[in-house]
C-alpha cells in the first residue's frame, strides 16, 4: 500500500514538469519561427543591387542585421530558460508540503500495518495458549471420568464385601468387628489379623465415642501396650502414642500392666493375659486399576 502511493506522487510530479517543459519548447520554437520568417522576409523583400557596386555596404548591413536576429534569438532563449526555471522552482516548491504530508502519511500507515502484524502475531499466540489449556482441561476431565468410574466400581465391590463379611460395621472408610466372645489381649490379636484386620487403633475422641457406642460401654481391647519398653505405649502398627484418652488416674499398672482396655470413662491398663471383648479393626486400601 505506502509503495503505491509513493509511485503516485512521482507520477503526479514528473507528469506536471513534463508538460511545463512541452509548453516551454513550443514557446522557443514558435520564438525561432517568428525570428526566421522575419530574416526570410527582410532578404526577399530587399531589392538586389543591379550591380556589384557597393558590395561591402552589403555584407556589412547583412551581417548587422544577422548579429541583431542572433542577438534577439539568444534573449529569447535565455528568457526561455529563466521561465522555466522560476517555474520548475514554484512547482518544486507547492509539491513539497504536499510530498512531505504523502510521505508522513506512508509511513504512519506503515507503522500502523506493523502494529497491526504485532497483535495478530499475539493474538496467534493466544489463540494456541488457550487450545492448549482446552487440550489439558479435556484431558484433565478424562483422567477425573476414569477416576470417577473406579471410584463407583470400588464403592460397589465395597458393599458387596460388606454384605458378605457377617457382624462388620462400615465407619468412614474402615470397617469395625466387635467380638461377642472374649480372649486375652494376644489372642484377640490373632482372631484380627487372621481376618486381614488388627486391633483397634483410636485416632481421635469422634472414633472413640463410636467405638463406645458399639461396644455398650463394656470393657474391650484396643491395639495399645508398652510391652517393649514400660511407660512407652504403641499401637500395633509401631506407631508413638502421641495423646491419649486415659481415664483418670491411668496408666498405674507399672510393668505388670502392659495392655489398654477401653471403658466408656476412658483407657485403662490392664495384665495382657486378662480376657476382655475385643474390637478389630481393617483398613480399606482400593487397589489402582
Amino acid at each position: 500500500m505506502s509503495d503505491g502511493i509513493y509511485e503516485d506522487v512521482i507520477r503526479i510530479e514528473s507528469e506536471g514538469m513534463n508538460t511545463d517543459r512541452m509548453e516551454m519548447t513550443v514557446e522557443i520554437y514558435e520564438s525561432a519561427e517568428c525570428v526566421r520568417d522575419h530574416d526570410f522576409r527582410t532578404e526577399t523583400n530587399t531589392p538586389q543591387p543591379l550591380q556589384r557596386t557597393g558590395s561591402d555596404n552589403v555584407k556589412i548591413r547583412s551581417s548587422r542585421a544577422a548579429a541583431v536576429c542572433l542577438v534577439l534569438l539568444c534573449v529569447l532563449l535565455l528568457t526561455a530558460v529563466i521561465v522555466l526555471c522560476v517555474h520548475i522552482h514554484t512547482k518544486s516548491s507547492n509539491y513539497t508540503p504536499e510530498t512531505h504530508q504523502l510521505l508522513t502519511n506512508i509511513t504512519n500507515l506503515t507503522q500502523e500495518r506493523d502494529g497491526l502484524k504485532m497483535k495478530n502475531k499475539n493474538l496467534t499466540n493466544e489463540r494456541d495458549q488457550l487450545l492448549n489449556k482446552n487440550m489439558a482441561l479435556t484431558n484433565q476431565t478424562d483422567e477425573l471420568t476414569k477416576e470417577r468410574d473406579q471410584i463407583n466400581q470400588e464403592r460397589n465391590e465395597l458393599w458387596k464385601m460388606l454384605n458378605e463379611m457377617d457382624g462388620w460395621i462400615y465407619y468412614q472408610s474402615n470397617l469395625y468387628f466387635i467380638s461377642s466372645e472374649k480372649k486375652n489381649w494376644t489372642e484377640s490379636r490373632r482372631y484380627c489379623t487372621e481376618r486381614g484386620a488388627d486391633l483397634i487403633i483410636i485416632n481421635n475422641k469422634e472414633e472413640q465415642e463410636f467405638v463406645r457406642k458399639i461396644s455398650g460401654n463394656a470393657g474391650v481391647w484396643i491395639g495399645l501396650t508398652d510391652s517393649d519398653v514400660e511407660d512407652r505405649w504403641k499401637w500395633v502398627d509401631g506407631t508413638n502414642m502421641t495423646s491419649g484418652i486415659w481415664a483418670d488416674k491411668e496408666p498405674n499398672g507399672s510393668k505388670k500392666e502392659n495392655c489398654a482396655v477401653l471403658y466408656s470413662s476412658g483407657w485403662y491398663d490392664y495384665q495382657c493375659n486378662n480376657i476382655f471383648k475385643w474390637i478389630c479393626e481393617k483398613n480399606i486400601f482400593f487397589k489402582n486399576k
